[in-house]
């Protein structure tokens, strides 16, 4: 069993459904945010890596984040992989990009002949920028799936995927779609030593921002979003407050509080919930609350919000 979650104005309710059900009947909104996987790097129980979908008219139009298991979780949402319009990844651990090169292999059985933008931050010296990443994989003589090379040049009857490599110094713009009316902005934040990036996504006058993975010392991106009261602001549960955690990669509770209280978000979801946070989430919760008072759920997997 899933609890699935719409959120719709100011009502939050909740409804225990035996089997996922169809994505625009789980949806219900012409706009809505689908958390695919809504947990980390440790295999916790039913939680999947980090990923999730951004639904335009029963369309999955967005995949942000492709961690370990979206792809089962991709498939029980009904996702079609020709209705994409870009795929952005936050950066490269694994469980936040391991199962791309899955849903890519799918993908190829799909009837998708457009090019596919995919975004994701440039590199350093720890990690490949998004570039490399995707020739690491699909490379037709050094690739680890060199079968699937196609995608590189549009052959083999793949959909050409179009590299959109962003900045980690500063934001910018990196798709826009002005028929269908969406438009993501990549804002750089601090991960420790990997290229990290968050996402604005604005789409049919509403806002969904993706924190993804940052610490405490991401001000920029707090700067750039300051007031901007999105409808949604999904945010990584990570670390409970205390000392001991690693604080260099992840906000604590308290920080997610001050991040949300100057975004003002009209509904905070926390996901890439880890065990070692849930175990003490009353005690986040407070924490968070001391600075954010607005709206907040929990997400768990296959959650789905509507704007």
């Amino acid at each position: 069993m899933r609890k699935h979650w719409r959120w719709a104005g100011a009502a939050l309710t909740a409804a225990i459904l035996l089997t996922p059900p169809p994505a625009d009947a789980a949806c219900g909104s012409p706009v809505a945010l689908q958390i695919l996987g809504s947990g980390g790097p440790i295999a916790e129980g039913e939680r999947a890596g980090s990923s999730a979908i951004v639904w335009l008219d029963g369309k999955a139009v967005l995949l942000v984040d492709a961690g370990s298991g979206a792809f089962v979780r991709y498939g029980e949402a009904g996702v079609r992989f020709e209705d994409h319009l870009a795929i952005a990844i936050t950066h490269f651990h694994a469980d936040h990009a391991a199962d791309l090169d899955a849903i890519l292999n799918s993908g190829g059985f799909s009837e998708r002949i457009a090019p596919l933008p995919v975004i994701g931050p440039g590199g350093s010296d720890y990690f490949p920028g998004l570039r490399d990443h995707l020739h690491a994989l699909l490379d037709p003589q050094t690739g680890a799936f060199r079968y699937l090379s196609g995608y590189l040049d549009g052959s083999d009857g793949k959909a050409r995927l179009v590299p959109v490599e962003a900045a980690v110094d500063a934001a910018s713009v990196v798709f826009e779609d002005v028929t269908q009316q969406v438009k993501v902005t990549a804002i750089p934040v601090e991960h420790g030593v990997v290229p990290a990036l968050a996402y604005l996504v604005e789409i049919r006058g509403r806002t969904i921002v993706f924190a993804g993975d940052q610490n405490a010392m991401s001000q920029r991106f707090v700067e750039a979003l300051a007031g901007r009261r999105p409808d949604i602001l999904v945010a990584h549960n990570v670390i409970p407050e205390g000392e001991g955690q690693p604080r260099g990669l992840h906000r604590p509770p308290a920080s997610i509080g001050e991040m949300a209280a100057a975004i003002d978000p009209k509904l905070l979801v926390l996901s890439h919930n880890m065990q070692r946070a849930l175990v003490h989430q009353p005690e986040g919760e407070a924490a968070i609350r001391r600075q954010y008072l607005g709206p907040m759920v929990v997400a768990g997997d296959l959650a789905c919000f509507a704007l």
